[in-house]
């Protein structure tokens, strides 16, 4: 019932939020048919969302092949999904104790204390909850005490960096109807302050002048298959036709595959897009039954991609200029002695993307590009100082990504070491 609990219900997002939306819309006592719809359309806007995601993953993954082949890297990719994976045969019981109880946790913190938000990203809730585990046991700790420590920092976790974010995402939004809630607020938050510091968010992305004869380029799916397009070909000349051919494309023309690829990047943004403006309609009106009845004035606590609607511009922007501070920092790393940190192309669009639009809600362009280009600085540098910590357990060949699972994981094992644990 545990595995079913965490893998088929607690463990799926889509599921995750039709349940709160479920819950929102019957204590509000709605007629049953605008339950079913309000219900199902919650958990569709979500699986359209992931569906984006696959299409947008699929093409970079074509991506980064023919980047490695290119310029023949070797080093480490941080990828959430491969460690826990890994993780899970000496953490899994610890990772789905902490996961439950550190949800009971969040639901408690929002009751009782100012911090209103329910953090609704499931898969990042376990992402967190095996690095806290992890991060626990490499302190010493283990058995009950680890379970109920994790919890309470997991749960601190779930409601404290959505309201470091708070006050940023009213201006991305206009509004205060949600928060995000994802583990990359480090970066987003230092994006925004940069922002600040540097730029004039007078002048934003959005409001960029276009002449008329490049009008089309106001069209973002346009504006991306171009843009993108570039990119990919460019990384296709260095790759080289032989290889493409022969291992990517099937046999089909390699520049007509970049340009594929390309668009294909593109159409997983529309998909993406589509699915948060569905998500967002469904999902605020449905919350505010949990929010009047159990957690007065509570927020949902959302993915990263619902701010992606309210600065497009920023999105490709903030994704460019990550990327090119992944790769500068992957020349700079080995110079002060840690691993090489590849570039990884789905961390660097998602947490990129995001450090875009609050860059660009506090410092308008400039703060976009510099404060994306920080956010590309610190998934380099602080997945490779956890990869250290991460050694540890024998889990060296991979590392978290996001900014939050560093910080959190160096803080723990740093604070433990510091009490005389092992």
């Amino acid at each position: 019932m545990l595995d079913v609990m965490m893998n088929d219900i607690l463990g799926t997002p889509a599921i995750l939020v039709g349940l709160f939306a479920l819950v929102g819309l019957l204590i509000q006592k709605k007629s049953a048919s605008t339950v079913l719809s309000g219900t199902l359309k919650t958990i569709m806007g979500f699986v359209i969302l992931g569906a984006g995601a696959a299409v947008l993953i699929g093409s970079l993954t074509h991506f980064s092949k023919m980047f490695d082949h290119a310029f023949q890297v070797q080093g480490v990719i941080p990828n959430n999904e491969a460690i826990v994976a890994a993780a899970q045969t000496t953490f899994g019981t610890s990772t789905a104790l902490i996961m439950v109880f550190g949800m009971v946790m969040n639901l408690l913190l929002a009751r009782f204390t100012p911090l209103k938000y329910i953090f609704l990203t499931g898969h990042h809730t376990l992402f967190m909850a095996c690095l806290i585990a992890a991060s626990l046991s490499v302190g010493g700790m283990s058995g009950a005490p680890l379970i109920i420590f994790g919890s309470i920092l997991l749960g601190l976790c779930m409601v404290i960096f959505p309201a470091i974010l708070q006050p940023t995402v009213r201006q991305i939004t206009g509004n205060n109807d949600f928060a995000v809630g994802h583990f990359g607020s480090i970066g987003y938050y230092v994006s925004a302050k940069i922002g600040q510091l540097f730029g004039n968010k007078a002048k934003s992305t959005e409001a960029i002048a276009v002449p008329k004869s490049l009008g089309f380029l106001r069209d973002t799916s346009v504006a991306i298959s171009l843009t993108m397009s570039l990119f990919f070909i460019v990384v296709a000349l260095f790759a080289g036709r032989s290889y493409i051919e022969a291992q990517l494309s099937g046999g089909s023309n390699f520049i007509v595959f970049a340009i594929i690829q390309a668009i294909t990047f593109a159409a997983g943004v529309y998909i993406i897009l589509a699915g948060v403006r569905m998500l967002i309609a469904e999902i605020i009106p449905a919350f505010k039954g949990i929010a009047d009845k159990l957690v007065p004035n509570a927020k949902p606590a959302l993915d990263c991609p619902t701010i992606f609607p309210f600065a497009p511009n920023a999105v490709i922007i903030g994704f460019l200029f990550s990327f090119l501070a992944g790769l500068l920092s992957m020349f700079a790393l080995p110079l002060i002695g840690l691993k090489v940190i590849v570039p990884g192309l789905v961390p660097h669009f998602f947490t990129g993307a995001a450090a875009g639009v609050f860059g660009n809600a506090t410092g308008g362009r400039i703060g976009s590009m510099a404060g994306a280009f920080a956010n590309g600085i610190i998934i380099s540098f602080i997945p490779a100082i956890l990869l250290i910590f991460m050694g540890d357990i024998g889990y060296e060949g991979t590392t978290f990504g996001d900014s939050d699972f560093g910080i959190v994981g160096i803080i723990i094992i740093n604070i433990l070491k510091l009490f005389g644990a092992v």
